[in-house]
């Protein structure tokens, strides 16, 4: 299984339009957003190229290979523009080996974590920084902002492929932080 995740867009048009070049070239099944597509927040500034209907409409394309949750900035109005959900707080997904727990952030995170058992991965964004480690038993993956990076990381997205949590440069690619998921 070949999964991209992307996190905090903010309705940065530019970075969905980076972001959907790299899911086409991935190979990946599915495009797992973690939240924050369109709104940029009331304490971020407005990301370059703030677009939010653009945003939609591109993503919309997408449709049939988006999972989503809803971050703290998603309302009931953005998904009137989306053809895909987001208004769940938290998603699962099963692999061959253990499960990935899909949540924004601001509800479930390091600090307040879901009932999850030894291997299981949790995926979150809301941060805006890039994370992919072990930590006890848990593994804890963070893709990042395309749009909005913080703690001088550049703009990031994730990859799940050959057994390995990677983090990756929206730009150029380089790998940022990686962490193996087999049992």
């Amino acid at each position: 299984m070949k999964l991209m995740f992307a996190s905090d867009i903010h309705g940065s048009l530019p970075a969905t339009e980076r972001m959907l070049e790299r899911f086409a070239q991935s190979g990946a099944q599915w495009l797992i957003v973690l939240g924050d597509l369109l709104y940029h927040g009331p304490r971020n500034a407005l990301p370059e190229g703030y677009a939010p209907a653009a945003v939609a409409e591109a993503l919309n394309a997408q449709a049939s290979r988006i999972i989503a949750v809803r971050g703290n900035c998603d309302s009931e109005v953005d998904q009137m523009l989306l053809k895909f959900p987001i208004t769940a707080p938290w998603q699962q997904v099963l692999t061959g080996y253990q499960r990935l727990f899909l949540t924004h952030g601001h509800l479930f995170g390091p600090d307040n974590l879901p009932a999850l058992a030894a291997g299981d991965v949790l995926v979150s964004g809301h941060t805006h920084i890039p994370v992919a480690e072990k930590r006890g038993e848990v593994i804890y993956f963070n893709p990042g902002s395309v749009s909005i990076p913080k703690g001088d990381f550049v703009a990031s997205y994730g990859m799940l492929e050959d057994d390995y949590l990677r983090v990756l440069a929206l730009n150029d690619q380089q790998v940022i932080a990686q962490v193996a998921i087999n049992p």
